[in-house]
């Protein structure tokens, strides 16, 4: 999914109609229900492993590595059901290849979200920049996409120097979030 592009300098505000139950009054067709993931880079992920796994005691869940993306990371996770967050220690696979990883110790933070296809549109309506790929699978199988961390002309809003990734939400996260407000 790509963003639609406004003309230099302009910010468009845009309200939907059918808000969701549950959000946002203000017209945001969305929810952020709650973290989903912190993401540390560093060259190597063995020692990363030291802190998290051998010291904090996380286990390891799962792997994930692409070329494109240029990342080899252990999926770690914090606490359990719903409300497991993961922590991915990350490193590159080639060093001296972008985008680098390892470059931003915490690389990024990512948030659960009830509705990503909706949250996208409206925040792309509204000068959020998003990073190049659209809406596509994650390495943990959830849709994601990535807010950029810088914004432009077009897009006068992003992630003033932090990437954050967008995820979607399953419905048994949905849920369970939805569960704490009752």
């Amino acid at each position: 999914m790509s963003s639609p592009g406004y003309p230099k300098g302009e910010y468009r505000s845009a309200r939907h109609e059918g808000t969701p139950a549950g959000a946002s009054g203000n017209g945001r067709p969305f929810k952020v229900l709650g973290i989903q993931q912190v993401a540390i880079g560093g060259p190597d992920k063995a020692r990363l492993r030291i802190l998290w796994v051998d010291k904090l005691g996380l286990e390891v869940t799962g792997n994930f590595r692409s070329e494109r993306e240029n990342v080899d990371e252990d999926i770690c996770a914090i606490g359990s059901g719903a409300f497991k967050v993961e922590v991915d220690l990350m490193e590159p696979i080639d060093l001296d290849k972008k985008p680098a990883v390892h470059a931003t110790p915490l690389n990024h933070i990512g948030l659960w979200i009830d509705d990503l296809p909706r949250a996208v549109d409206w925040l792309s309506a509204n000068g959020v920049r998003f990073a190049p790929g659209g809406i596509r699978p994650g390495a943990a199988g959830h849709d994601i996409c990535f807010v950029h961390p810088k914004s432009n002309d077009a897009f006068p809003v992003g992630g003033e120097g932090v990437l954050i990734e967008l995820v979607q939400a399953p419905p048994e996260v949905i849920a369970a979030f939805a569960s704490l407000s009752t």
